[in-house]
């Protein structure tokens, strides 16, 4: 086979594209690893953040399924914003989420490394402490990154067979903590339930602004299904929209179930201990041993359903822009066999595994995933800004359509970018205004990720310019 073969077309279909949407957000994952950090910043108003935080995501996601409908595109956002706004706009769009794909390695295999390390502490009787310990830590999430950027370079079919059946296995273990978190908590709960938990007014401007950026974390993933629109199956509406369609539906239900079940079960106390072990400090209060660590297998096999929806997502886009001549054509070669791009993936294990280790030099595994968390929800909510500016501006006509299509297409799009902007611009000044240099790292980690966009930008405008010279 020659290797300019391309992707692997019409590979996937809608309920195909729904499950890849919803591993992608990673559930059981992003419960446990980004819980403490949400709770610890807002209290029980993290039930409202995520709630709003989804409404204003739902907008983000029409912007997505109509520009999709514009054109099908590995490079997704990268594409779209390019043909509305211009090559420079298009190339960050693309950018920012290959800088928040990097960073995301090592939030993601962190979780997944100390889930490991608890299971491997209890089966073998090793010293409790290693999964605390950043080195250990470290090498299992390198080991884990190393095994699923295999699976996906073997083949589009093989991960998405993968991740259906870790979505099944998940998908039973958290409604089994759900139903018993009610029989058990729900008449004495460690948090009594009160509607200040969503009311818009027990918010300020910066409690808002830092719980929705954190909970843009949980929520984080499902746009994978439209890097994949050139490997799903022809049909309108496209197979790609309706799943991410169903999975944000699905997703917005569960993390507000999830929060809640978190704050009536753990005191403040044991959600700040638990910290990427949450959903295990649940299920030790419910279930006897050995049946509790079902939770932290949850946590496992979430962890590698969004490492590797992440690792698709990045690999996707590099290609597409590569492709395209955006970023140098190496990363667009495609396996000859497996119809994946394989260097894009290869790159993407490799800069993971070194930003691994770099962050293995923080004192704490919490300290590194709440940096990494901050720096993630900065470049999410400026890709995704720019591509739902772009959709209410592409269908701009649609205002005069009626008030479904114009709320669909140009408001909804409108209000939640917007929203976007001003909670990553907010968090950044009172973050950098503070006194606490980590949260200044994260910050740094995250502006930063995107000003160095500059570089490849102006060297593939250079190359271009050659080209055309020759």
């Amino acid at each position: 086979m020659s290797e300019e073969k391309g992707l692997a077309a019409g590979s996937l279909g809608t309920f195909e594209s729904a499950i890849m949407g919803i591993a992608g957000t990673a559930p059981a994952f992003s419960v446990a690893v980004t819980t403490a950090s949400i709770v610890g910043a807002v209290g029980g108003l993290a039930v409202g953040s995520i709630l709003y935080c989804g409404l204003i995501m739902f907008g983000i996601m029409l912007a997505f399924t109509h520009l999709n409908k514009v054109t099908r595109h590995a490079g997704a956002t990268y594409a779209w914003v390019g043909k509305v706004f211009g090559h420079s706009w298009g190339f960050f769009a693309g950018w920012g989420l290959l800088i928040a794909s990097i960073f995301f390695m090592v939030s993601a295999t962190t979780p997944a490394a100390t889930a490991t390390l608890k299971i491997l502490s209890e089966i073998f009787g090793l010293a409790p402490e290693i999964v605390d310990d950043t080195a250990w830590v470290t090498f299992t999430a390198a080991l884990w990154l190393t095994l699923v950027t295999i699976v996906v370079t073997k083949g589009i079919k093989h991960a998405s067979y993968a991740q259906l059946i870790l979505t099944v296995i998940e998908t039973v273990i958290i409604f089994a903590l759900i139903i018993g978190a009610f029989i058990q908590y729900g008449g004495q709960p460690a948090h009594a339930p009160s509607f200040d938990w969503i009311s818009p007014f027990s918010f300020t401007a910066e409690s808002f602004a830092q719980g929705s950026l954190i909970a843009i974390f949980f929520y984080w993933g499902w746009d994978v299904t439209m890097n994949l629109g050139e490997e799903t199956k022809d049909g309108m509406p496209h197979p790609a929209g309706k799943g991410a369609f169903w999975a944000m539906v699905n997703l917005i239900l569960f993390f507000i179930i999830m929060m809640i079940v978190v704050l009536i079960v753990l005191n403040d106390e044991e959600i700040a201990a638990a910290q990427t072990n949450v959903l295990y400090a649940i299920a030790e209060k419910l279930f006897p041993q050995p049946w509790a660590y079902l939770a932290v297998l949850s946590t496992i096999l979430s962890t590698i359903g969004t490492i590797e929806t992440q690792i698709l997502q990045f690999s996707r886009s590099m290609f597409a822009m590569s492709r395209d001549d955006a970023l140098h054509p190496i990363w667009a070669k495609i396996h000859p066999e497996w119809q994946t791009p394989w260097v894009a993936t290869f790159l993407i294990w490799f800069l993971g595994v070194v930003l691994l280790f770099a962050a293995s030099t923080m004192p704490t595994v919490q300290s590194i995933l709440d940096a990494s968390i901050v720096a993630i929800g900065i470049q999410i909510c400026f890709y995704m800004s720019v591509a739902a500016f772009a959709c209410a501006w592409w269908y701009r006509n649609k205002l005069g359509a009626g008030f479904k299509e114009s709320m669909s297409y140009v408001i909804w799009p409108a209000i939640s970018a917007s929203f976007m902007v001003f909670m990553a611009l907010y968090l950044s000044y009172t973050t950098l205004t503070n006194d606490d240099p980590e949260d200044d790292l994260a910050i740094y980690l995250g502006i930063g990720g995107l000003l160095i966009g500059f570089v490849p930008l102006i060297l593939g405008h250079m190359r271009r310019k050659s080209k055309r010279l020759v």
